[in-house]
């Protein structure tokens, strides 16, 4: 089972995203990701956040009886989208599936994404989502199923090395293989590999790495 968490990003088309909602174990909106919510016909079962977001037309009262609301004061040092993500790994057990985290403000994106390497999420696997993308964090290995012509990409996020970027033990399904390899902080070496293969493996020795794996049905 899984929990879906909807942050107040972009989310263009939502076909995609209806499979999804019908297996979901839970559905959690992160103030404003209520909009996204409600425009796939259903209310979440827990709203989070300081309501400052709201989708216009919605007030505290019109939330139903069935909608778990859980309010936090403007002046708080997490972003609402931080204690969704909290709140549903204190609270669920599945795989947490994050939504709508991408467009907007730059800043609240690049948060966003880097939610994934929350110590508090540490214990649960959790998902960055998008039509044609997924993102998670990597601090032993990894498998990415996928097809052969996808594309896969390593970004190091520290703990590996002194520069700031992550050992690769091996990597295997990737047109580029990485083996026994460093991957530095700030330069995009990692970027754009691609699959071989229905599946592909990354074994690190030390760091950590967001692994990106785009559809290779998606050409942007």
């Amino acid at each position: 089972m899984t929990v879906l968490v909807f942050a107040n990003g972009d989310l263009p088309e939502t076909a995609w995203v209806r499979p999804l909602l019908a297996q979901a174990e839970a559905v959690i909106a992160a103030d404003g990701g209520l909009a996204h919510v409600l425009a796939l016909g259903r209310w979440p079962d827990v709203v989070i956040g300081d309501m400052d977001s709201l989708p216009a037309g919605v007030g505290l009262a019109q939330i139903p009886a069935g909608t778990r609301l859980v309010t936090y004061p403007q002046a708080k040092d997490e972003t609402d989208l931080e204690l969704a993500l909290l709140y549903a790994a204190e609270h669920y057990q599945g795989e947490i599936l994050l939504l709508a985290a991408l467009g907007g403000r730059l800043d609240q994106m690049l948060a966003n994404v880097l939610l994934l390497a929350h110590p508090g999420l540490a214990a649960r696997p959790v998902t960055l989502v998008t039509a044609f993308q997924r993102a998670w964090l990597v601090s032993k290995q990894t498998t990415i199923r996928g097809a052969a012509g996808d594309r896969v990409s390593l970004i190091p996020l520290g703990g590996g090395t002194p520069d700031g970027g992550a050992q690769i033990a091996a990597t295997t399904g990737l047109r580029w293989p990485l083996v026994n390899d460093n991957l530095a902080f700030g330069p995009a070496r990692g970027i754009s590999n691609e699959m071989t293969a229905d599946e592909a493996t990354v074994r690190l020795r030390s760091g950590r790495v967001l692994c990106v794996h785009t559809s290779g049905g998606w050409d942007r």
